[in-house]
């Protein structure tokens, strides 16, 4: 699990490199044939992995904890111009939020949880092996997104 957990480090510490080669506004520009934009995509793993670990598990009952959800969570599109603070917090918590997983995966608080299943993967996630490769996964596929608007907005 600890290669699981480095490999979704590595990958956000990618975005947040991609994040920073962009101005604010780049961030926030909706490219043609689309209906979000990078810094969605960024918040979205964001939100995503901790509703995800604690919220769909049942470890939490609600997302009241998960800062930024009412913005990126599943479902939603951008609203409203995200300002560089915002980038900046969303950069940490992308981080932070993952490691603290990671503790609390070795302290036991997700050894017992109540299997899911998801509808972007069709998957049924019964371990929280699951869960976590799961949201690797997840994690790419928004950052594969992020990647090609660039290209759209650097064109």
């Amino acid at each position: 699990m600890d290669q699981l957990f480095k490999f979704i480090i590595d990958s956000r510490k990618a975005f947040i490199q991609t994040i920073d080669q962009l101005d604010v506004e780049q961030l926030n520009e909706i490219p043609n044939g689309f209906n979000n934009n990078i810094i969605w995509n960024f918040g979205h793993i964001v939100v995503s992995t901790q509703t995800l670990s604690y919220v769909r598990t049942g470890i939490l009952p609600d997302t009241s904890s998960v800062r930024f959800v009412e913005g990126y969570a599943k479902g939603t599109k951008p609203t409203y111009f995200v300002e560089q603070e915002e980038v900046n917090e969303l950069k940490a918590l992308a981080i932070q939020t993952v490691e603290d997983i990671q503790n609390d995966y070795k302290q036991g608080r997700f050894a017992d949880i109540k299997p899911y299943s998801t509808s972007t993967f069709n998957a049924t996630l019964i371990s929280f092996q699951d869960v976590l490769a799961t949201s690797a996964g997840h994690d790419n596929l928004h950052f594969g997104y992020a990647l090609a608007q660039r290209r759209i907005i650097n064109s």
